[in-house]
């Protein structure tokens, strides 16, 4: 199956509102997929990108817990741009999809749900390669 932009979705994570406070959880059934693996980006200095890589066989949801930045997706052949900087909202990338991570703004944070165990053979790290992957 090849994936594309239209397989990219925003997931509403649940909230309990409080007046002390929101509370927002991750369990299952809260995200489309079993997750192994739970890891976070900080302390990323406004100029650097991160990313740069596309998943063989894995879904990731990123999510912005605090502070702002920019995800590009690209297919192969479409491009789009999320800006994530909501703690509630997560970004549900398939596999087979390009993402780069930029713009992110001080104090930023980036929780990302990954479906499994890191697995380096199910990384493609080249633009080129992910591009010959496609067709």
């Amino acid at each position: 199956m090849k994936t594309t932009l239209n397989d990219i979705q925003i997931i509403n994570l649940p909230v309990v509102e409080d007046t002390r406070g929101n509370l927002a959880f991750i369990q299952e059934g809260a995200v489309p997929y079993a997750f192994k693996r739970i890891y976070y980006l900080y302390d990323v200095p406004s100029s650097a990108q991160r990313g740069g890589h596309s998943h063989i066989r894995q879904h990731e949801i990123l999510i912005a817990l605090s502070g702002s930045f920019d995800v590009v997706l690209d297919d192969g052949i479409n491009k789009q741009t999320y800006s994530l900087n909501k703690p509630s909202k997560g970004l549900h990338i398939v596999e087979g999809i390009w993402r780069e991570l930029q713009n992110f703004s001080s104090g930023a944070v980036c929780l990302v749900i990954a479906q499994d165990v890191f697995d380096e053979s199910d990384y493609i790290r080249g633009y080129e390669d992910f591009l010959e992957s496609k067709q």
